[in-house]
């Protein structure tokens, strides 16, 4: 296992994005280029993918006491905040909660989480203070609302470590009102998502999908990049294919599901639509009840939502997911907080994506282990892909500062319907 995190620290050390020309694009573009062996800041908002749930008030002691070994001893207190969601959420929340409790429980650290009262800044802070009042000093956080939570305490206590998930500096700096915002004891993890969103069009018109989906929430950044992503994806299939995919592309503008957007939905699907990707939210409600009406298909976001969707729509209607690694994130960041290798992480919002072509756990981004292979797409088609966007040999345009993916120029995707924002 303590290899495994000193691989890991190595890896997130050199995460890098794959960018620039797919579909027609120029090397030359504006896109956001980060280089292979560099990892940059990523300066822009992000998408709000955290499911909605109930809150209660308190903490729930889940973690272990100290009853497994570590080659070395530590006063690490491990304490996990959610968010909107709770635990059970099949989101941020949980993936976030298990990678937390499964690597305390192997390293003898002590771990806890605490759930807000209520969905708000005041209520994360002070489930914030309460765990470093019972003596916690790493908090995790999963998802970007608690840019403003981290603000308002990380100052005050330089003695706590804050690992915050899917916190841009965007949201970061607004939370600060509009200043640039550091601090040497706060870390953000943030993902390239125009990769995972490439790996699902690809996946999607490679298991044999032509009439596609794109249904965005809000067109930020993040979400902008995921959907690019796709279509760019599904282009590169359909050039090897020798076949022409339509894509009818939304964004919702709002990061939940609504009647005005299942209609849209409805639309599609009885239009010929076979998969949509769903990505922002809760937004994939209003996918999932159309595509339900006649048995299409949908692609869940930033984790595996194959539990949530299937498990409320019907067995088989997500074929994929398109992931972001917070798993491996936990176990970077608490492996060197444990190892007395912070330094290499305070104060800094890291951009993760690809750095194994070998050991896809090791990497950032990725389709959902659930992914639905079958005879024209395997596994191995999946990790011969990976190896090829790692090695450079397929590279992924990241400019999201045209939300249109007709900007893209792609010759084998045709755009169907185009809406800016559905609400």
């Amino acid at each position: 296992m303590r290899k495994m995190h000193k691989i890991l620290s190595v890896a997130m050390a050199t995460a890098m994005t794959m960018s620039l020309v797919a579909c027609g694009g120029s090397a030359d573009n504006d896109a956001d280029v980060t280089d292979k062996e560099e990892t940059t800041e990523e300066t822009t908002e992000e998408t709000g993918s955290e499911e909605t749930g109930s809150e209660e008030t308190g903490s729930e002691e889940t973690g272990s006491e100290e009853t497994g070994s570590s080659e070395e001893v530590t006063d690490m207190k491990v304490a996990m905040v959610t968010d909107y969601g709770d635990i059970t959420d099949m989101s941020f929340n949980q993936t976030t909660y298990e990678a937390c409790k499964a690597y305390c429980d192997e390293n003898g650290v002590e771990f806890s989480y605490f759930k807000p009262a209520d969905n708000s800044t005041d209520d994360r802070v002070s489930s914030i203070e309460q765990a470093i009042d019972e003596g916690y000093n790493v908090i995790v956080m999963p998802g970007y609302a608690f840019a403003e939570a981290v603000v308002e305490t990380a100052e005050d206590n330089p003695d706590v470590k804050f690992v915050a998930l899917d916190v841009s500096q965007y949201d970061f700096d607004t939370a600060n009102g509009g200043e640039e915002y550091s601090q040497p004891n706060v870390f953000s993890a943030i993902y390239q998502e125009e990769l995972p969103g490439y790996m699902a069009g690809y996946a999607a018109v490679k298991l044999g999908y032509t009439n596609l989906g794109f249904l965005g929430g809000m067109a930020v950044p993040a979400v902008i990049r995921y959907g690019l992503g796709f279509v760019q994806g599904a282009d590169a299939a359909a050039a090897e294919l020798g076949i022409e995919v339509t894509v009818n592309y939304a964004y919702g503008g709002q990061f939940y599901g609504d009647s005005d957007i299942t209609a849209v939905m409805d639309t599609w699907y009885q239009g010929g639509t076979e998969v949509v990707f769903a990505c922002g939210g809760g937004i994939y409600t209003s996918a999932a009840e159309a595509a339900q009406k006649v048995g299409g298909k949908v692609i869940g976001v930033d984790v595996d939502q194959q539990g949530t969707i299937d498990g409320s729509y019907g067995e088989g209607m997500t074929i994929t997911s398109a992931c972001k690694g917070l798993t491996a994130t936990v176990n970077t960041l608490l492996s060197a907080i444990q190892n007395g290798e912070w330094d290499n992480y305070a104060g800094q919002i890291q951009n993760l994506g690809l750095v194994s072509a070998d050991d896809l756990s090791l990497n950032y981004v990725s389709l959902a282990d659930s992914t639905l292979y079958n005879d024209d797409f395997t596994e191995d088609d999946y990790k011969a892909l990976v190896a090829a966007m790692f090695n450079g040999e397929v590279t992924v345009n990241n400019d999201s500062s045209n939300a249109d993916p007709s900007s893209l120029g792609c010759e084998n995707v045709k755009i169907g319907t185009y809406q800016e924002s559905i609400k």
